[in-house]
């Protein structure tokens, strides 16, 4: 939000005391004298002939000098420059008055002035010229803002214009018309402010409206606490929508919704479309649903039983309706194709931007940035006409269509209400009646996966930070390490079989993880792991007949402790794809919780991601914060979201995904304790989600 600048203020304040100054200069020359030195005279000097002395103690200040060349130009020049005669017998040295000099010399190199103009200027002599020049910037006492304030408005009375004023003063319309309404606040507020109670600030919210009553109402009835600009504009503003933040305010769009007749207050202190706030919530709604309806009549063309438009529909709104699972169908000759073209390309680019060594400018990274939400828009796009409803699902349930808070068309399709949740639920335990019957598998129903989204190259680093991460959780659980060692041995010595374990017997050491994920060495999980393991090979001897005798020695516990660690180095759980959870049932079992071993940042994830899904997440965390983080660089954007996720807890898919489910998936029992803890979960996404 722009304020009055602190150099307008200024600039404005010394044109105001201008005025005062040099009728005091003028009345006093006569008598003005210092001791032992010739009397003080005023003379007309060619510009020309003045330069800035170096004994001006004014360094600073020289700012605005456009603004008060106008402003001379307009009003002349009020208050005389003060110089001493140069050593050179020809020109002379302005000890005070710097900036004035330069907004002559500025209006004579634009020709508004001759060269040689003449130029009043007090002549002082040279011993004192540093104490002229420190008296004038000291002894003088600027104008109060208020004092200001009343002064535009008192200019404003005398039945001026707007623009007139402005280019007296060197400044823009704007700026004058911001002054005068100011002006306007409630005068117990003026004297506020003028008693440091208010701050310009406070005024300039409390000059959205022009009541002046409902101005002092906000100050006055309000507690300190609730008297932030903010607060204040708030409060009176409140029965009005502001349209820089709500989502259908821009849908609908400021414009269209003043061609239709809509009220609109706008505060003057804004800039661009910040500070608008329309007063019609009831016509703006009405104005939604007129545009959702074409929406509507496409999504009800699709063959859903029923569509309704709510353009404010709430998430807690729509958790009221059970929502009807999809499965996801094998893509056709083409469409896999494309999907691993795309995937290619998307792998291609992710590499040179995490390529340290390639020469990217910015403006070259941010294109492949840019492709890369390309791509992954594209992919989500194939993602979802892969995704198909059971049969009989679709003329059964509804949709509805609304504004997300982005400000763009949402429509929330596969929508169910109770009794058709209850209708469909006894369809499907009727048709795995009858696929039991007919020997087929009754539980062969693909979920629906989670969204695409992240590279090949992203999900092998966060599937090492979760390697790592297992590895350490095994290591303190020896339990599950000697099941683990009993488990691969009896699959391949008793049941003379190979089935998939992420345990390795021939003691494959998986500690090169920092080719797939570069920053993991560093990782909490990898410097305990790496502790513990040097801790014992410094207390384990090299040969190996002492080792076995040491550890023929060694107290069953111990021993468990050191199988443990063993047995977490050979772990490993790399993924290629977002949706895959390796080593499920391991993680299960030692009860993995990747809150406590990674944490989001930018070099971590964010950076790794496209712009779309770096929002994505930020919608979880940080909804508010989507619509400003939109409009940044992806970079920073990057950088924000690592802030805002701080000590949110939140998890990318991958880590976020459960570890129940996949096993349930591989048919494998959980344990009892897991099986207790999920029996609600279950229910309850039973209730909301059915095939």
């Amino acid at each position: 939000m722009n304020t009055v600048s602190h150099s307008e203020v200024q600039a404005l304040n010394a044109v105001a005391a201008v005025a005062a100054a040099s009728a005091s200069v003028q009345a006093e020359t006569q008598a003005i004298t210092v001791p032992e030195v010739a009397p003080y005279e005023l003379h007309l000097i060619a510009l020309s002939k003045l330069r800035p002395s170096a004994r001006n103690v004014r360094k600073s200040g020289g700012t605005a000098v456009p603004a008060l060349a106008v402003s001379i130009l307009r009003v002349g020049l009020l208050q005389n420059l003060t110089a001493i005669a140069s050593s050179d017998g020809e020109h002379f040295e302005v000890v005070a008055g710097k900036r004035r000099l330069a907004a002559l010399k500025l209006l004579a190199k634009r020709r508004k002035l001759g060269k040689d103009h003449p130029v009043p200027c007090l002549l002082v002599p040279d011993a004192s010229a540093r104490t002229v020049s420190l008296t004038e910037n000291v002894q003088r006492v600027a104008m109060g803002a208020i004092e200001e304030l009343r002064a535009w408005k008192a200019l404003a009375a005398e039945g001026r214009a707007v623009e007139d004023i402005a280019a007296d003063f060197g400044v823009t319309p704007l700026v004058v018309r911001r002054r005068l309404k100011l002006a306007n606040v409630s005068p117990r507020l003026l004297a506020a402010c003028e008693a440091g109670e208010a701050s310009i600030e406070q005024l300039m919210a409390l000059a959205i409206t022009d009541d002046h009553a409902a101005q002092e109402a906000a100050w006055f009835e309000a507690p300190q606490w609730q008297r932030s600009p903010d607060s204040l504009r708030d409060h009176l503003t409140h029965d009005e929508i502001d349209a820089g933040r709500d989502a259908v305010a821009r849908f609908v769009g400021v414009e269209a919704y003043e061609a239709a007749g809509g009220g609109i207050r706008r505060d003057l202190f804004s800039d661009g479309q910040d500070g608008v706030f329309l007063t019609d919530a009831g016509l703006l709604d009405a104005l939604a649903r007129d545009r959702l309806a074409s929406v509507a009549e496409a999504v009800q063309a699709e063959g859903w039983g029923w569509v309704e438009v709510a353009p404010r529909a709430t998430a807690s709104e729509l958790h009221q309706f059970q929502r009807a699972r999809r499965s996801r169908r094998e893509p056709g000759k083409a469409e896999a194709k494309r999907i691993a073209k795309l995937e290619a390309e998307q792998n291609r680019i992710q590499d040179r931007l995490d390529d340290e060594d390639a020469e990217l400018s910015e403006e070259g990274a941010q294109a492949l940035n840019e492709e890369l939400d390309r791509i992954g828009s594209e992919l989500d796009t194939i993602e979802q006409t892969l995704m198909v409803y059971a049969p009989g699902v679709v003329p059964v349930a509804g949709a509805v269509v609304s504004v997300d808070q982005a400000g763009a068309v949402a429509v929330h399709r596969g929508l169910l209400r109770e009794e058709q949740a209850k209708a469909l639920r006894a369809q499907e335990r009727q048709e795995a009646a009858n696929a039991a019957s007919d020997g087929r598998d009754p539980g062969a129903v693909s979920a629906e996966p989670a969204t695409p989204g992240i590279s090949e190259r992203l999900a092998k680093r966060l599937s090492a930070h979760r390697t790592v991460a297992l590895q350490a959780e095994v290591a303190r659980h020896p339990q599950v390490a000697l099941v683990a060692v009993v488990h691969q041995l009896a699959q391949r010595v008793i049941l003379d079989g190979y089935g998939p374990s992420p345990v390795s017997i021939t003691a494959f050491v998986q500690d090169r993880l920092t080719h797939h994920a570069p920053d993991v060495d560093e990782a909490p999980a990898a410097v305990g792991l790496r502790e513990v393991r040097e801790a014992w090979a410094a207390r384990l001897p090299g040969d190996p007949d002492a080792l076995f005798a040491e550890l023929l020695a060694m107290p069953q516990s111990e021993l468990l402790s050191l199988l443990a660690v063993c047995v977490g180095y050979t772990v490993s759980a790399i993924a290629s794809k977002e949706a895959e959870v390796p080593a499920a049932a391991f993680a299960q079992a030692v009860g993995l919780d990747m809150h406590d071993w990674w944490t989001p940042t930018a070099a971590g994830y964010f950076d790794h991601v496209s712009k779309a899904k770096m929002l994505e997440a930020v919608q979880v965390f940080a909804p508010g914060e989507v619509n400003r983080l939109a409009k940044l660089k992806k970079a920073q954007i990057a950088a924000e979201a690592e802030r805002l996720a701080a000590g949110s807890g939140w998890l990318p898919v991958m880590f976020r995904t459960p570890e129940v489910a996949a096993i349930a998936q591989a048919g494998v029992e959980p344990d009892a304790d897991a099986s207790a803890d999920g029996t609600e979960r279950d229910e309850e996404e039973q209730a909301h989600a059915t095939a």
